[in-house]
């Protein structure tokens, strides 16, 4: 008497590959180095969270709890090195993290990642490369 065949086991990953701009030695210093302080970083992934619509300066200074002056210092200083963008929309200035930038150092930070000779490059380092979506790969087994 015949068994119905077992189905096959279905294995997916999924991982997130990121396209980026090549980045200069140049940009990325000035990227971190603006990174590189506790009220701009965390004003950063503030914009981060909120998406490409970013917040008003206004709604920033809240937030992050610093006085409009300092605020101004801080935001210009991330947008000198590239990492926001800052929109006007009538009165109001509205900044948003420039994904873009961020994406572009990721890469640069990343782009050698286990490519000397007999490195193992385990799933702790994944190079970005790639279109910015979501890839799955399959492997099936019997």
């Amino acid at each position: 008497m015949e068994h119905p065949p077992e189905p096959a086991a279905v294995d997916i990953s999924i991982f997130l590959v990121i396209t980026y701009k090549p980045m200069k030695a140049v940009q990325a210093i000035a990227a971190l180095s603006a990174l590189a302080h506790e009220h701009r970083l965390t004003i950063f992934r503030l914009l981060v969270e909120r998406g490409p619509e970013g917040l008003p300066a206004g709604v920033i200074a809240e937030e992050v709890g610093l006085p409009p002056s300092s605020l101004t210092f801080h935001l210009q200083h991330l947008t000198r090195a590239g990492l926001l963008v800052a929109t006007r929309a009538s009165r109001q200035i509205f900044y948003a993290a420039d994904f873009a930038a961020m994406n572009s150092l990721v890469g640069y930070l990343t782009d050698n990642c286990c490519t000397a000779p007999g490195a193992s490059c385990s799933t702790d380092c994944i190079p970005a490369a790639g279109e910015a979506k979501r890839t799955a790969r399959t492997r099936r087994s019997a």
